[in-house]
């Protein structure tokens, strides 16, 4: 279990580079439905002299809008009829920490309220904590990894867009995985998120090439859920300015082509909260451990919502592939939606569903939910599967689309009773919002097929 880790920065760490001129800015930001962040760049003072005492506001349409930032009709929380307000953006101070590919300038994490004080419920992170807390109560914490990978390319975002995203170069012409030489092509950009990343506090493990052309990884430490899911959307977020900066571009979507996608395996294990082993029972699983995984089968057809949560997600899920069709569990076996690896203390459960798409924050609350739902309900855990997954005929199967998905969600006692009627609706009608942009949009796919042949 990793030590508890005090903060990358200190407000008082903060307050003397900020006096010796060494940081002029401080990002206080949010992470929004699309595991986007969003915020402000403050003067450091300000952030010093008003924000930590009063904290800062933000429009509430930041958890109301689509990919493109429309604002849509649906949502309970913010809508034309009641005004757009604000919510209340409160800094967590145990996120403050230093951006070292921006000069200046320092990064606070926010937690959001109402003005009342109560919690904004739908936000992201309040969703994490929600279930960690009722994980707490049970006398437990959960640890979690996140494995996200990316293609690079050698345009810059602004020629991808302008090319519409067509004909571009990968940085790798092959398939490099776990090929040095094929990665040192790359090794000036990864070395620089890498160090990067460290500097902004979080713990670096290693960086691999991947299958499809130009497609890395770069992984790091597992840690309490929220810090995990804390430190993968700031390490998301700085790769692309990193990338950026270097005239390159980087991309997380779940599958950006006909080859392999980026996935984001999330490795979970639970623990006592005094650090006591209660998932394993020697070089194998306990009874708790073998309900954990037994609850993610139950239950995580119907959240795969919070998983896949983009119509492009589900284009990943593709028999041979590496991402998961069945929903089975098996050791060291990556045909299974579910991969047991480890032994001991290193005992934990990698769910293969997610892709690079995905809102860390609400996947990592459905694995907590999942698993906690699978001890308390004590339910039983079928054989480990052994063999080619893809090829079992009689396996429950992840949902094939996001319409798919969405039904399951809406239609889910389970998540309902967990999540609040509040998060499943606000998460429905994001889901909704987008199979109707789709349904209207007319693909490449569509033209090419039809302009002249139909």
């Amino acid at each position: 279990m990793p030590d508890a880790r005090p903060p990358a920065l200190t407000v008082e760490d903060l307050r003397r580079q900020v006096e010796a001129g060494e940081i002029d800015t401080v990002l206080v930001a949010l992470t929004d439905m699309q595991g986007r962040l969003q915020g402000k760049r403050l003067h450091a003072r300000y952030f010093l002299d008003v924000v930590l005492e009063h904290a800062t506001e933000g429009c509430n349409y930041l958890l109301a809008v689509d990919v493109d930032m429309n604002t849509v009709e649906g949502y309970a929380m913010s809508s034309w009829s009641s005004g757009y307000g604000d919510f209340v953006m409160q800094p967590d101070l145990t996120t403050l920490r230093r951006v070292p590919w921006n000069p200046g300038t320092a990064m606070v994490l926010a937690d959001l309220r109402w003005e009342d004080g109560s919690p904004v419920v739908a936000s992201p992170r309040q969703v994490l904590a929600r279930q960690t807390e009722r994980l707490a109560d049970a006398g437990m914490t959960a640890y979690v990894g996140t494995e996200l990978e990316f293609l690079v390319f050698r345009d810059t975002y602004e020629q991808a867009w302008s090319s519409g995203y067509r004909n571009l170069t990968p940085a790798n012409q092959y398939n490099v995985d776990y090929s040095v030489l094929g990665t040192a092509r790359i090794e000036p950009l990864l070395r620089r998120i890498r160090n990067e990343m460290t500097g902004a506090g979080l713990v670096v493990e290693s960086a691999k090439g991947e299958c499809n052309l130009g497609q890395h990884e770069i992984a790091f430490l597992y840690d309490e859920a929220c810090r995990t899911c804390d430190g993968h959307v700031v390490y998301k977020n700085g790769a692309k300015e990193i990338a950026a900066q270097e005239g390159m571009a980087l991309t997380f979507m779940a599958k950006f082509d006909a080859r392999e996608g980026n996935s984001c395996h999330i490795h979970c294990s639970f623990r006592g909260v005094d650090g006591a082993m209660v998932m394993a029972d020697g070089d194998g699983m306990s009874a708790l451990g073998r309900s954990f995984v037994a609850g993610q089968l139950r239950y995580m057809r119907e959240l795969t919502l919070f998983l896949a949560p983009n119509i492009n997600s589900y284009k990943r899920f593709v028999e041979g592939s590496f991402a998961p069709t069945a929903l089975r569990w098996g050791r060291d076996n990556r045909t299974c939606a579910f991969r047991l690896v480890g032994h001991g203390a290193s005992l934990r459960l990698e769910n293969r569903i997610p892709g690079g798409d995905v809102n860390p924050y609400l996947a990592t609350a459905a694995v907590v939910a999942a698993g906690l739902a699978g001890i308390e309900e004590e339910l039983e855990l079928e054989p480990a599967f052994e063999g080619n997954a893809y090829d079992d005929p009689t396996a429950d199967h992840v949902p094939t689309s996001l319409a798919e998905a969405l039904d399951l969600w809406r239609g889910s006692d389970f998540a309902r009773r967990i999540f609040g009627d509040d998060v499943v609706d606000h998460y429905a009608n994001m889901a909704a919002v987008e199979v109707a942009a789709f349904g209207r949009a007319v693909t490449d796919w569509e033209r090419f097929r039809g302009f002249e042949r139909l």
